[in-house]
């Protein structure tokens, strides 16, 4: 160990559109929303993370919240570089320091992702004095987190539905065979209930609001074995113009879903379909593996069972799979040969 390495901090960084994880010292330090609160007339950002969140919808004209990435990219470079280095700044082992320490870090990226997207990942890790930088994609960081030896001669389907994308892949031989990234994930699925709420109950209701409806009566399917109880929504009457209350059921959730959860499951079809026979042979005993917040969906490993008719399994701790996942590859840098330079 050099005298260098002394001040290099290794960190794993699941850079999400809905939440960003890092890794350090093989603790998941950071977990927090991928949020930025900016003060419009400076410029200058106030807050980051669960603090920016809940300014969400409530912001005056001189504070405007924005989220860096969309579809799993970056899509403000400003915000999110500095949404990174806050993030960096937070981080128990690096904060209070007397100089930065230089970073080597692993952050994923969708597998649908072009050049120009890659360089500005790469770019916004730069930033923050990083002197390595690998890039490993999600689906692969996935199977790693949900437990799968990627580097057997098996194949392996997952399932990792994000924030801003589904990713689809079969992953063997420590690289991805075939893979599908759809821009319908965890935000559609909070828009589709606001836009249900608001043509069938004539209630306006904010992107928080309609994120806890779909985490606490969210459901794939319109019959489940377990009852859920119907929670209350407050948002505004746009007949009357005032606040109102309602009260929504699963089966209603269920039912402003579907389209895009079909959306979803003809990807999976498409991908199956376009897997190599030895390979499918292989899905056909291992199944399906669920990852990403949407894999806490109620319903939905059983309803991609009825139309695959694979056995699917949903990770422990399915929302931090793909960070566990960085963060194996992470300590295994040198051992993985599918981390891109």
């Amino acid at each position: 160990m050099g005298l260098f390495d002394m001040f290099t901090q290794d960190i794993a960084i699941d850079l999400g559109t809905a939440n960003t994880l890092i890794i350090h010292n093989n603790k998941i330090v950071i977990d927090q929303p991928s949020i930025v609160a900016i003060e419009r007339s400076t410029g200058k950002p106030i807050a980051v993370g669960e603090r920016a969140k809940h300014m969400q919808g409530k912001t005056h004209e001189d504070i405007k919240t924005i989220r860096p990435l969309k579809d799993g990219v970056i899509a403000d470079f400003h915000a999110s570089e500095h949404m990174i280095k806050e993030f960096i700044k937070q981080i128990p082992g690096i904060k209070g320091k007397l100089f930065q320490p230089s970073l080597k870090i692993v952050i994923c990226i969708p597998s649908g992702i072009t050049e120009v997207e890659k360089r500005a990942v790469r770019d916004s890790a730069q930033k923050v004095n990083a002197k390595e930088v690998r890039l490993i994609y999600e689906p692969m960081a996935a199977a790693i987190g949900v437990g799968i030896d990627v580097q057997k001669p098996e194949g392996n389907m997952i399932i990792d539905i994000g924030g801003g994308t589904t990713e689809i892949a079969v992953v063997a031989l420590g690289g991805i065979v075939c893979d599908k990234s759809v821009k319908i994930a965890g935000d559609v699925f909070t828009n589709d209930i606001a836009y249900y709420l608001r043509t069938h109950h004539n209630l306006y209701i904010g992107e928080r609001t309609a994120e806890r409806v779909k985490i606490e009566v969210g459901s794939a399917v319109e019959e489940l074995d377990v009852d859920i109880e119907d929670v209350p929504v407050q948002g505004r009457d746009l007949i009357t113009g005032k606040p109102k209350e309602i009260m929504v059921n699963y089966k209603e959730i269920a039912r402003a879903l579907d389209k895009s959860i079909i959306r979803i499951e003809d990807a999976v079809m498409e991908t199956l379909s376009l897997t190599p026979p030895e390979l499918a042979a292989d899905i056909y005993k291992t199944g399906i593996y669920l990852a990403g917040g949407g894999a806490l969906l109620r319903g939905l490993a059983d309803r991609l069972h009825k139309k695959t008719g694979l056995p699917v399994f949903v990770a422990e701790d399915p929302l931090r799979a793909v960070v566990r996942g960085t963060g194996i590859a992470l300590k295994n840098m040198d051992k993985f040969n599918f981390l891109i330079k």
